[in-house]
């Protein structure tokens, strides 16, 4: 087994790192040939790596038909490289463009290569800066032949999904696996900020101290409903403290969320679609807002306060409405994310197997979660998976979901994506909807026609008659 590398920044590292653990050899190429010699200095004893200081050595090192992985900066780099790659290349030679790509450049690079007889793979990574090391979850896309040849390294690569499987499946054509990944960042944008708004409710409304979040988070992160591995992490960074003050680190952390890109290409994706993907989209305006910074400090300045700042309410309470609220938000999440996919996978006849995606989520990926061995037979329409979620969303746990949002409305705590969660499930269920009167506006100013309930056909009103 051969494989090359162009990139070892954070996650080509790891990913190089990985391969040879598994026995393939592994070509190197940074621009910065120093990054390269740093590389070797600390991992070459890790497997069998061959660094080169020029595109053109990096190819004529590897036998055909070569692999090549792109771990560089989504965009305009990857072309760039691409450009001086391809005169080099021969037939059957297969590109693997491992980074946060968007879909629809993957399938204009597939098009493109195809015609050269060159493999183009878009491949979705997640896992970070450690599953990219000790196995993350793999979503290749593109030609089902050149995935073949590829699939024996990443199946030895990739996480294992807990059910003696590996985290890896071969997603669909063209830009089938940026896609998934893009969605899959999307929900990831979603369960985050759900997470942000329980630490919000639990601080500001419970008062509660690091400490007794750390040990919350940490008792939901080992239990059926909310077991994943951002409430792994999220427990964890509430115990770090900073080493020059003392102080707790998160607390000394400034507002503002970062993006990539990926949550606003997943919302603009539903928008085209016409899919609602309400979690996802308030998660992404959340992150935006909260870098307004001069915006939110005048405002601060010019707008009345909340009304009631304190909630009587006893903390065990508080807990359990939070806990209630956060599983069932994050249940939608999923599935305004798994909507989605079908919805894609329909329009450009992509043939997703959703469950394998629910599957290959399970290990090694940013969201892996316990709800997922629930949702993955769900996607096969197994009776008894869906039954259970649907279970999950009534009784007690609905309730608290209300009391909740209408709680930290009243105490002015702001949480989009709680509430666009809960109007989310209202909307689906609902037998019939207001919209029906903004048909009748559209129709009045604009001859839009309006359908009616009772008889088929488009129907016009001359209303102000």
């Amino acid at each position: 087994m051969q494989l090359g590398v162009i990139g070892l920044g954070t996650m080509g590292a790891n990913l190089a790192r990985n391969a040879a653990r598994n026995g393939a050899r592994v070509v190197l190429f940074n621009r910065t040939t120093e990054k390269t010699k740093e590389f070797l200095e600390n991992f070459s004893a890790e497997g069998e790596f061959v660094a080169t200081e020029s595109l053109r050595e990096f190819v004529s090192e590897m036998k055909a038909p070569r692999a090549i992985l792109l771990m560089v900066k989504a965009g305009d780099a990857v072309d760039a490289v691409m450009e001086e790659l391809l005169p080099m290349l021969e037939k059957g030679d297969i590109i693997i463009d491992a980074g946060n790509s968007h879909y629809r450049d993957t399938e204009r690079r597939e098009v493109r290569l195809k015609k050269m007889g060159i493999h183009f793979v878009g491949m979705g990574v997640s896992g970070g800066e450690e599953g990219a090391l000790l196995g993350p979850s793999m979503m290749p896309g593109g030609d089902p032949e050149a995935l073949k040849k590829l699939m024996p390294l990443l199946m030895k690569m990739s996480a294992s999904d807990g059910a003696k499987g590996k985290c890896v499946t071969y997603i669909g054509p063209g830009g089938a696996g940026h896609f998934v990944k893009m969605v899959h960042n999307g929900i990831e944008y979603g369960i985050m900020q759900l997470i942000a708004e329980a630490y919000d409710l639990l601080k500001t409304v419970g008062k509660m101290k690091n400490e007794d979040l750390a040990k919350l988070f940490a008792d939901w992160s080992k239990s059926d409903d909310l077991g994943s591995f951002l409430m792994e992490i999220t427990a964890q960074i509430f115990t770090v403290k900073d080493p020059a003050s003392k102080k707790y680190l998160i607390d000394l952390i400034a507002d503002v969320a970062g993006q990539k890109g990926t949550g606003k290409w997943t919302t603009e994706t539903a928008m085209d679609l016409g899919i609602a993907i309400p979690t996802i989209n308030a998660a992404v305006d959340a992150r935006i807002l909260s870098g307004e910074t001069e915006h939110r400090a005048r405002r601060m300045k010019e707008l009345p306060e909340s009304l009631p700042k304190n909630a009587k309410l006893p903390a065990a309470a508080l807990t359990s409405m939070v806990r209630s609220a956060l599983e069932l938000s994050i249940i939608c999440t999923y599935a305004q994310g798994f909507e989605l996919m079908a919805k894609m996978s329909s329009e450009k006849k992509w043939n997703f197997d959703l469950s394998e995606v629910a599957r290959i989520w399970r290990g090694g990926c940013i969201i892996r979660s316990k709800f997922l061995t629930m949702l993955q037979p769900a996607q096969d329409d197994n009776a008894a998976a869906k039954k259970a979620i649907i279970k999950r969303m009534d009784g007690k746990s609905q309730r608290e979901w209300r009391e909740l949002v209408a709680l930290a409305f009243s105490c002015g705590v702001p949480i989009p994506a709680l509430s666009a969660s809960l109007w989310f499930y209202d909307t689906v269920r609902r037998e019939r909807l207001p919209q029906n009167l903004i048909q009748a506006q559209r129709d009045f100013f604009g001859a839009h026609t309006y359908q009616r309930v009772d008889k088929p056909g488009a129907f016009h009103t001359e209303w102000s008659r």
